[in-house]
């Protein structure tokens, strides 16, 4: 199965088990506005690169497929509920995410942030039910828990938003800074969904270091790209409006390296993620393809 294929297999798998889980919620009428905004988010496509890092990782490793499908789920749900708290007013205000009105919109501010809340509280939902879960130690079930909810905690994604809202019209931040910002509120979740896909599959501290590599550079890079794209892309494509950074004075690799020297620093975080992998071997072919999918990306 060459990339592509596999990639689309990937989307099947979490896409369908997305439909499945939110058509199964036991909910009420009182309840119905919070529930469709949170439809509307997680249902909205995108490139689920976390959920497919989990799964990759696990299939990889040999994790049993099921016990990485919820997981992959509720990683999901996290970086959802990340999204429609990102495009709020008080923080990014934007109207357009995934070619379609952002969930502020269509349901108003207050309930969608209700629905990021009721996203995030489902992923830690998902990871502590009863059922769902074959052959998946306690254990390992509470490391994902710990994982996924440092990444998504104030030292993680909130503080990685913390340090970018306090970055906008800055002229003086410094790299360090940038990095750090980056690490947390892009690269936090992705680290976390690789992290959680390695525990699924058993890996030891040596794959797991190899992994944590891969995930970081990878997370850098994804976020690089997206810089890029601000700049370059275009609108239809992208499912979002171009130059929305510089309009708002948001800190990007850009507006701090330049544009050439983002797209050198961009291929140097892809290479050194691909490198990462080297102690995997074969094994790793997608997760090393799926860099360089990142990389040349035009949404």
């Amino acid at each position: 199965m060459n990339f592509n294929e596999q990639y689309k297999k990937y989307l099947s798998v979490i896409g369908n088990r997305i439909e499945k889980y939110f058509e199964s919620f036991d909910y009420t009428a009182l309840q119905k506005n919070v529930f469709e905004a949170m439809k509307y988010a997680i249902c909205g496509g995108g490139k689920r690169i976390r959920p497919v890092l989990t799964l990759a990782v696990s299939d990889m490793l040999g994790g049993l497929s099921s016990n990485a499908e919820y997981v992959a789920l509720a990683v999901e749900c996290v970086h959802n509920y990340s999204l429609i708290h990102d495009d709020l007013p008080c923080m990014d205000n934007d109207d357009l995410r995934r070619g379609r009105a952002t969930c502020h919109k269509v349901y108003g501010e207050d309930i969608a942030l209700l629905a990021g809340d009721g996203l995030l509280n489902t992923a830690f939902e998902i990871l502590s039910a009863d059922n769902g879960f074959e052959s998946l130690s306690p254990s390992a079930r509470l490391e994902i828990i710990r994982c996924l909810s440092g990444a998504s905690g104030v030292l993680g994604m909130i503080g990685g938003q913390v340090v970018d809202l306090q970055a906008e019209n800055r002229s003086d931040i410094t790299a360090d800074e940038l990095l750090y910002l980056h690490k947390n509120k892009t690269g936090a979740l992705i680290r976390a969904a690789v992290r959680c896909g390695a525990i699924c599959g058993g890996a030891d501290s040596s794959i797991t270091a190899a992994l944590d590599e891969y995930a970081e550079s990878l997370g850098l890079a994804f976020q690089m790209k997206d810089d890029i794209l601000d700049v370059v892309g275009c609108t239809e494509v992208l499912g979002k409006p171009i130059g929305s950074d510089a309009d708002c004075g948001k800190s990007t690799f850009v507006t701090l390296f330049g544009l050439d020297g983002a797209k050198d620093y961009l291929v140097s975080e892809t290479n050194k993620a691909k490198a990462a992998l080297e102690l995997l071997g074969e094994k790793a072919q997608f997760l090393s393809e799926l860099a360089d999918f990142l990389l040349n990306r035009n949404m």
